[in-house]
């Protein structure tokens, strides 16, 4: 398997388009991680079925959020993509995020060419009401099986602040390099 961040960046995030490494599909209750130390994915726990993914998961390329990880990614598609699809996506905001007191905060974007539903999301205002419900409550409530009250959703932003996250975290990502 190839290393997405030795052969892929961030994309064009500036004019609104960011590379995405899909990690879980959605629908999925297996936690499943990009190890960059190695080069591969893992499996990193099996969540309760009730607790599946609201949306496909992944990963921008050589980027680092502050938890050390590289920042997430809510994919908003029609069906689940496979884990390892690398995906130009659009960016339409960010849902600003603690887990256990750490900033992990998650990009929203859709895949930039999706001519089944007209390309009719260019924001999180375009999203349908109730998707965003579900993902607030997916995240707020996850982990309450283990460790209840640990994931806090803060706010969901626009594209503007999705765009500085994506910069901040490109250059912590050039920071440790």
């Amino acid at each position: 398997m190839a290393d997405f961040n030795k052969i892929l960046d961030a994309g064009d995030y500036e004019n609104g388009t960011t590379n995405v490494v899909v990690e879980i599909p959605v629908g999925s209750n297996y936690k499943i991680e990009w190890n960059r130390k190695v080069g591969y994915f893992a499996l990193d726990r099996v969540e309760n079925k009730i607790f599946a993914k609201p949306t496909n998961y992944g990963f921008i390329p050589q980027t680092l959020d502050e938890d050390g990880d590289e920042l997430d990614v809510l994919l908003i598609a029609d069906d689940p993509l496979p884990m390892g699809l690398v995906v130009e996506a659009r960016v339409l905001g960010v849902m600003k995020f603690s887990d256990d007191g750490e900033v992990d905060d998650k990009i929203i974007a859709v895949p930039a060419d999706d001519r089944n539903n007209g390309n009719i999301y260019e924001s999180l205002d375009d999203l349908p009401k109730k998707l965003i419900e579900q993902i607030e409550f997916h995240f707020n409530h996850y982990k309450d099986l283990k460790k209840p009250g640990t994931t806090k959703v803060g706010s969901f932003d626009g594209i503007d602040e999705a765009k500085k996250v994506i910069k901040d975290a490109i250059a912590r990502w050039k920071a440790q390099a």
